[in-house]
């Protein structure tokens, strides 16, 4: 058990509860093929408790490792970038014409490239177990939450797939802007 608080084990503590994230994240993308998409976002939500948690474990047991940021990234990936661009293009999309599909698959890339950009920049500039008191850009979790109430938008208030086409893409832009948003 002393490799769960051994900041050089890949399965310490911190990095078990981000495998956590990584599952749920796997559990909504599996459930949006199903097409139970309220599932898939509690999913991701349960995911996103995860993803807050692990880096608290992190920095109040000294667990910070580069595997760990490394791993953080590719949840944050998975869970954050692909599961919500997966939804809306699963949800909102699907059947909204061949030109629409073509840039909705258009959209949907730029978002998924930009939020790889953004982890693979934040994972260059880290320095494990630091937090900055601001974010440069939107974070990829904060992202997620956009992408959901842009999703939300278009089923509760019947946001057109072309606005949420616009959204997205003006959302992945700001993951890699030069906007503040302060840490929690």
């Amino acid at each position: 058990m002393q490799f769960l608080y051994s900041s050089q084990s890949h399965f310490n503590l911190a990095n078990l509860i981000t495998m956590g994230n990584i599952t749920f994240g796997l559990m909504a993308v599996y459930f949006i093929t199903q097409q139970n998409f309220f599932l898939a976002v509690i999913l991701a939500w349960m995911g996103g408790a995860f993803d807050i948690f692990d880096g608290k474990v992190a920095r109040k047991y000294n667990l910070s490792n580069e595997f760990g940021v490394q791993l953080d990234s590719f949840a944050d990936f998975l869970t954050f970038v692909l599961m919500p661009t997966f939804l809306i293009f699963e949800a909102v999309f699907e059947g909204t014409g061949t030109l629409m599909m073509v840039f909705a698959g258009i959209g949907s890339v730029y978002y998924v490239i930009s939020g790889l950009r953004r982890l693979i920049q934040f994972n260059i500039q880290a320095d494990p177990g630091e937090a900055e008191k601001f974010f440069t850009g939107v974070p990829t979790p904060l992202g997620a939450i956009l992408l959901w109430l842009v999703f939300l938008a278009n089923v509760y208030l019947g946001l057109p797939a072309l606005g949420v086409l616009v959204l997205m893409l003006t959302i992945g832009f700001l993951l890699n802007s030069h906007v503040k948003v302060p840490h929690p």
